[in-house]
Formats: C-alpha cells, sequence, structure tokens
C-alpha cells in the first residue's frame, strides 16, 4: 500500500531539480573532441547530458510527467494484484480493494537496504507480470475450453493455436500476432517490474511516514478481512495473489500427481483380456462405422438461436433414412473436454478413460489398453481403416486405436479450397471414403474411424451439399468457398457465430446421412456423434458439457441391443435423454453387444 504523500517533495522530485543553461559551442572554428568528434556535432554524451537537462528548463512539465508515471505505477501494480481470472468478473468492484499483498510487500522493502530492496522489488514485480499474464490466459482458456491454463501441459497448445489462426486468418496474420503475443508478455513483465521498483523508491524517500502509511494500511485490511466487510458483494480486504500462487502450486502438484495414478488406470482393464472370439459377437459381420462431428454439442440442438434450423434438419434426416430402411437412437454422453482439444473427446470414447489433458493423451496413447476401435481389430474378423481429414503430418495414434490403414489430409486426393481450418468438406471425405475403402470387394466386413471437420470454428465459409456425382476432385468447391463468409466477419460476432455454427452441424449431419442413405446397406452400423461442445461464445456461459450420440441401423436386431439403454428414437435425443460420462461408453457398447469381461490387473 502506498504512503500518503509527503509533505515535501522527494529529493530527486522535478521541483528541486537545478536549472541549468543548454551547453552552447562555438560553431565559427571547429573543435575536435577526445574521440574524435566535431564540436559542431555534439558527443553522445553532450547529447544525453543536454536530454537530462530537460528537466531543470521545463520545471513544470516534469513535475507532472512525474506525477503522472508515478500515478500510473501504482494503478498498474494494484491492477494487477487484484486482476481477476475471468471474463465475466472483470467488474469495477474488483478493483476497488484493499490487496493484502501491496501491504507485506511495503513492510518487507521498507526493512532492506537500497541493492537487496530493488532486486527483491524488480523479482516481486516480475512474478506479479507473469500472474497477470497467467490470468489472460485463464481468461483466453475459460472462453475457449472451458478451463483454467494449465502452467505445466499447456503450452503446446499455444502453438495448436498459431496454427489455427494460420489456417483461419492466413499465415501473415498468425505471425503477427505471435510476435505480439511475445512483446505483449515481455512488456507485461518488465512494465510491472519497473513499475514496482519505482513505487519502492518513492517508499524510502520518507520511512517514517511510509511504515506510518503501512501499519494504518495493514490495520484496516486485517479489520476489513475479520469483519468480512464488502463492497458490492465482493470482501474489501483481498489476497487474490497469494491465493492464486497458492492455486497454481496445488495444480502443478495435482497434476504430476494425476500422472502416476492415471498410468497405473491404464494398465487396468475390464476388456483386457477377453479372447478375441468374444468381443462384439453380436455385431459380426457388420460394417460398423464410427464418426465423430466436431463441435455437435446440446448447445446445437437445445439453443434458441441455433436449435429450431438443427433439429429440423435432424428430423428430416430421420425421416428420410427411415424411408431407406434405417432407424436411430439417440443419447447424451458428457465430454470430457470443452471448446477444442478434440482428440481427447476421441480417445475418452473409445478407450473407456477420462482423458481431459494432454498428458493423460499422451500416457493412454503408449499404453496397450484396449480401445473400442482396436477390439474389432483384435477379432480377426474386421478390416480397419481411418479417415481424417484434420490430421496433416505423422499420426502415431493409429496404432493405439488398431487401424490398419490411415487417410490424411493428403491422401484423399482432394484438389479444392480449404474452409477455413477444415481441410476438404465432410461430403467429400465421405466420398473419398467411399470410393477408397467403402466401395471395395473384401472377404469382411470394415470397421471405420471417420473424424469430420466442416463444423470446425471460426466456422466460415461453411461447404454447401452438391451432387454426389459432382464431387470429383473437390475443385466444385472453389465457387462455394470464394462466395462464403469471411472468418473474420464471424468471429467477433456471438450472434452471427451462432447462427453459423448451426448452419454447419446441419450441412454435416446432413452430409454423413445423404451418404449412408445412398451407400449404406442392410449390415450398415453407424455409430456417430459430438466430441465436444462449442466454444462458451456459441454454446452460452456454464453450458453443459453434453454431446449427442445416435446409432442407426436396418437390422432391427442392433439397436434391439441397446433397448435397455432408454435413448431416444430418432437422431434428435430428448432433453431428459439419458446422460453418460463419454468414458462409459465403451464398456457399454461391448458389453451390449455380447463381449465378454475379461479384466486385465495392474
Amino acid at each position: 500500500m502506498p504512503p500518503s504523500a509527503p509533505e515535501q517533495e522527494p529529493a530527486d522530485s522535478p521541483s528541486e531539480q537545478p536549472v541549468t543553461e543548454p551547453v552552447t559551442e562555438s560553431v565559427s572554428e571547429p573543435v575536435t573532441d577526445s574521440e574524435g568528434a566535431s564540436a559542431a556535432h555534439p558527443s553522445l554524451k553532450a547529447r544525453i547530458a543536454y536530454l537530462r537537462g530537460w528537466r531543470g528548463r521545463h520545471p513544470g512539465a516534469a513535475r507532472g510527467v512525474w506525477w503522472a508515471v508515478t500515478l500510473l505505477s501504482l494503478v498498474w501494480v494494484i491492477g494487477a494484484l487484484l486482476l481477476p481470472n475471468r471474463m465475466a468478473a472483470l467488474q469495477v468492484n474488483r478493483f476497488i480493494r484493499l490487496p493484502g499483498e501491496a501491504i507485506i510487500g511495503a513492510a518487507v522493502l521498507l526493512a532492506l537496504p537500497r541493492r537487496p530492496r530493488i532486486a527483491l522489488a524488480a523479482l516481486g514485480g516480475a512474478v506479479l507480470g507473469a500472474l497477470t499474464v497467467l490470468n489472460l490466459l485463464d481468461i483466453g482458456f475459460v472462453d475457449y475450453l472451458g478451463r483454467d491454463f494449465n502452467l505445466v501441459l499447456d503450452w503446446g497448445l499455444l502453438d495448436d493455436a498459431q496454427s489455427y489462426l494460420a489456417d483461419t486468418l492466413g499465415r501473415t496474420a498468425a505471425l503477427a500476432a505471435a510476435v505480439g503475443v511475445v512483446l505483449l508478455v515481455v512488456l507485461v513483465i518488465t512494465v510491472t517490474a519497473l513499475a514496482t521498483v519505482r513505487l519502492s523508491n518513492i517508499l524510502v524517500r520518507d520511512p517514517r511516514r511510509a511504515t506510518r502509511g503501512t501499519l494504518i494500511a495493514g490495520t484496516a485490511w486485517i479489520t476489513c478481512s475479520v469483519l468480512g466487510l464488502q463492497y458490492a458483494g465482493i470482501p474489501v480486504a483481498s489476497d487474490r495473489v497469494a491465493n492464486q500462487l497458492q492455486s497454481e502450486a496445488r495444480k502443478v502438484r495435482d497434476t504430476i500427481r494425476d500422472e502416476a495414478a492415471f498410468g497405473k488406470e491404464t494398465r487396468s482393464d475390464t476388456f483386457g483380456n477377453t479372447p478375441a472370439d468374444q468381443l462384439v459377437p453380436d455385431l459380426r459381420g457388420k460394417d460398423m462405422i464410427f464418426t465423430f462431428i466436431e463441435s455437435y454439442g446440446r448447445s446445437a440442438i437445445e439453443d434458441p438461436i441455433m436449435a429450431p434450423g438443427v433439429d429440423a434438419t435432424l428430423q428430416a434426416r430421420t425421416e428420410a433414412l427411415a424411408k431407406a430402411g434405417f432407424r436411430a437412437k439417440s443419447g447424451w454422453l458428457t465430454s470430457a473436454t470443452y471448446g477444442g482439444s478434440s482428440w481427447l473427446g476421441h480417445s475418452t470414447t473409445l478407450s473407456g478413460l477420462w482423458v481431459d489433458n494432454q498428458q493423460r493423451y499422451r500416457t493412454v496413447m503408449a499404453s496397450d489398453h484396449l480401445s473400442l476401435t482396436k477390439a474389432f481389430r483384435k477379432t480377426g474378423a474386421w478390416d480397419t481403416v481411418g479417415i481424417m481429414p484434420g490430421v496433416q503430418k505423422g499420426w502415431p495414434e493409429a496404432k493405439f486405436y488398431g487401424l490398419d490403414k490411415v487417410y490424411n489430409a493428403f491422401q484423399m486426393g482432394y484438389r479444392g479450397p480449404k474452409f477455413s481450418w477444415s481441410t476438404m468438406p465432410d461430403q467429400y471425405a465421405l466420398e473419398a471414403f467411399q470410393q477408397l475403402e467403402h466401395s471395395k470387394r473384401r472377404d469382411k466386413p470394415l470397421m471405420s474411424e471417420i473424424i469430420l471437420t466442416s463444423s470446425h470454428q471460426p466456422w466460415a465459409p461453411i461447404p454447401k451439399m452438391v451432387g454426389w456425382d459432382e464431387l470429383g476432385d473437390g475443385s466444385v468447391f472453389d465457387a462455394i468457398e470464394a462466395a462464403g463468409n469471411k472468418a473474420s466477419d464471424v468471429i467477433a460476432d456471438p450472434t452471427k457465430s451462432k447462427e453459423e455454427y448451426g448452419k454447419s452441424i446441419q450441412y454435416s449431419v446432413t452430409a454423413l446421412t445423404e451418404w449412408l442413405e445412398r451407400y449404406g446397406s442392410d449390415d450398415t452400423v453407424l455409430v456417430f456423434l459430438g466430441d465436444h461442445q462449442p466454444i462458451s461464445r456459441v454454446s452460452g456461459e456454464n453450458a453443459s458439457r453434453d454431446v449427442p450420440i445416435s446409432i442407426v441401423a436396418k437390422d432391427p436386431k442392433v439397436l434391439d441391443k441397446i433397448a435397455s439403454w432408454k435413448w431416444t428414437d430418432g437422431l434428435r435425443p430428448a432433453h431428459n435423454a439419458p446422460v453418460w460420462k463419454m468414458s462409459s461408453f465403451r464398456d457399454r457398447f461391448l458389453t451390449a453387444y455380447g463381449s465378454t469381461m475379461h479384466p486385465k490387473k495392474d
């Protein structure tokens, strides 16, 4: 807490600086100084001396600058001490509080000699600046991923964020954003350190008054804390930074502990030792398709802006499938992720483990835990393939998922335009799957994992359905992409984002179900679901993490096997349909279709 204003101006206050006359030098006879510089061109030292003398020449302006910088330093440091880590909490009442850390800091600094004081003030300011950066990261992560930034695990996601910006706004904009972020971090930490040092220097100009002010502020803080005094519902006595430091330390500790505990969990498996002939016997001979639709969440079906269009599409597609002989049942799963990190949703669904952070994902991918898709491969009764239009580099995860063959973004023959982050429209990816794998003659059925990406943010531009026979190499989408919305027109507008998100879900569901209607057979079984809810700007503050899941088949025996699940008939799950944790789906599915549990113990 800063001391009250001193009765006299500080010794280095601009009002007490001696007035110095500007240095004048004769130019009629050039003189060379010791460094060989012409006197007609003043040396660097002379220029610096001249600039320093401006306070003496302009005392009024110097005093104004001195007070302005001091006030800004005070506001900056107090603001950093009180800054919340939630966008919704950025209210005036959060900053009209008494920070206990400032009082303790002032008391410690007053007790130290000059050099240790300056060093500690700079270090404390740098730490405070770093905590400010973490608060800003928390705000961004909560907005996009529904959780705080993890100091141990989430640095790699920043690179993914840059790649997303490059795909969405272009490489130049992404590079500029990356440089801007780095400069902002350096600036915040540096400015906070300098501001703290400046305030510490002011403290020691009048130690007696500073000590008295610190004692008064400390007494006020204790009184407010004991009495529980509040302003606009917020305690006046703040210990925000202390709590944040404790919280970050606890998260780091819990993250480290979780790694060991989850490693043990992956080594135990209820179906880990199940013989091949006892895995999914009731699905033998069926072509199995597991499909994830990007960002397909409960909000798409229930939000008043998106729901009318999405619900109408689900109803229309349910009726169209029924005419083709298909029936569907639908329910809800609670995803392990929110707003992004789709791979966490994929791995949670297929592993039967709760994979809610990058560390857990790496652990499960390196394990021999039985994924749902690998179970089909283990039987020896299915060929397995992955259609991954979002994969643009090596993908070692194919081993965990038990996929014999994987097609990435560059292996499906697409020559059309990208749709922002999405490398190709879902309709094209599905047709490529048909031509490359599904239509081939084979001596065993096919198990496929397909990731559809057209509903990935920023939902601009969005593909449109074209004739299936017109897809060719994807060039047909050139005009559609060019005529679509620009990402920059949608990202900053929450209402527009909701509208376009809803349209993207309608497109993805339509493409998938039209493919099934066109190419599905009596032995086709489709399981499709969302991987997570869209970001909070679209799904809303405090939205659930629920996503829809549907099983579609012609063979009535397939859906009869899950009658006990009490899922809703059709593609749209009822509001009160059962909600399960996403990690429970693997075991429920395996059990429903005749698999026998043979646990594998750690």
